[in-house]
């Protein structure tokens, strides 16, 4: 049965790194890119990491009654949503499976729309202090540095990644991406790799 394996975790937790490489790692999943209409950041590509739109263009998939979930943050730039789409890319039929990136409350309305049954998360975890000094590094790589968003997003961080909420939406499993091929390796063993008998590792 097809499943869709969902990537959680903190900013600057490495998910989009782990995000590709395990698309690299594991051909057989099938992509599913997310909706933003923040500001494309340098480095990322239309249709690759999100597909950009406008706050109109929202609008229109609203009303087409194709919105799975919607997030809005009220960032030190305006309101940024963040959603998904049921565009055609959920193919979900036989064996086909799915990888994408998303948040606790978004794993919890992706739950409701496709069963908790259908779902299976990938959260990532890294100490708080390497992963401030890593939200750091990254954002300077940005032409225009928005230190104060960064900070914004770290402090929501321990409102949305409670410890009651993982324990509420069933999340035990959590891989450490302090070394990212052993947390590359971890992640396969336990929702890939097949044992001699030929089931998935639990």
């Amino acid at each position: 049965m097809g499943r869709i394996y969902y990537i959680m975790g903190k900013s600057a937790t490495g998910k989009d790194t782990i995000y590709k490489e395990l698309l690299r790692l594991q051909p057989q999943l099938k992509k599913v890119v997310p909706y933003t209409t923040r500001p494309i950041r340098e480095g990322e590509t239309d249709g690759v990491e999100y597909f950009f739109v406008t706050r109109s263009e929202l609008a229109s998939i609203r009303e087409s009654g194709n919105l799975i979930e919607l997030r809005t943050y009220d960032t030190v730039m305006g309101p940024w949503d963040y959603f998904t789409v049921d565009d055609g890319q959920f193919e979900l039929s036989g064996d086909t499976s799915c990888l994408m990136i998303g948040t606790l409350s978004s794993y919890e309305e992706m739950c409701s729309y496709f069963g908790r049954d259908r779902l299976s998360p990938v959260y990532i975890e890294v100490p708080d202090r390497l992963r401030l000094l890593r939200a750091i590094e990254r954002e300077e790589l940005q032409r225009n540095p928005n230190y104060q968003e960064l900070c914004r997003r770290y402090l929501a961080d321990e409102e949305d990644f409670t410890e009651e909420t993982l324990t509420r939406l069933g999340i035990e499993t959590r891989f450490q991406n302090i070394s990212l091929d052993r947390c590359l390796t971890e992640i396969q063993q336990k929702l890939f790799w097949r044992n001699r008998h030929g089931r998935r590792k639990n």
